[in-house]
């Protein structure tokens, strides 16, 4: 006897749980932080695995950041369709204020010249990548 005949057949799963952020900024910075995990095992496998010095560790980590701050906004940009030069700037400020509070609480680092240059250039970062991410057509 068939599975049919019985009446015990499986029927296809039509609503299926997914996982979808609502808020494009919350989305964004998510994509962010994943880009820059992942960007930073990359970079340290490549640290391991040649001679490179660490000496260009800095240039990285600023390169990486950036990087994941278009990334975010990027993503960002796509989801809300509008202004995506200010989103993207937000979510680069927020991304960047982020990193300046860890750097602050676990290495003391203070707030100078080079700390406004670095939320500058985010802000800017992003809002590229959100300018981006609102023009691109799907």
């Amino acid at each position: 006897m068939k599975n049919e005949e019985r009446g015990d057949y499986m029927e296809p799963v039509k609503n299926a749980t997914t996982v979808r952020f609502t808020s494009p900024l919350f989305s964004g910075m998510v994509y962010a932080f994943i880009t820059m995990a992942i960007s930073s095992l990359i970079y340290s496998f490549v640290l391991t695995l040649t001679n490179q010095s660490e000496d260009s560790l800095t240039f990285f980590a600023y390169l990486i950041h950036a990087f994941a701050i278009f990334i975010g906004s990027y993503a960002c940009g796509k989801r809300i369709n509008s202004r995506g030069w200010y989103y993207g700037g937000i979510l680069g400020l927020v991304y960047a204020i982020i990193i300046i509070l860890i750097g602050f609480l676990t290495m003391d680092n203070g707030i100078s010249l080079h700390t406004l240059f670095a939320l500058a250039v985010a802000y800017l970062t992003g809002a590229l990548g959100g300018i981006l991410g609102v023009n691109h057509t799907k």
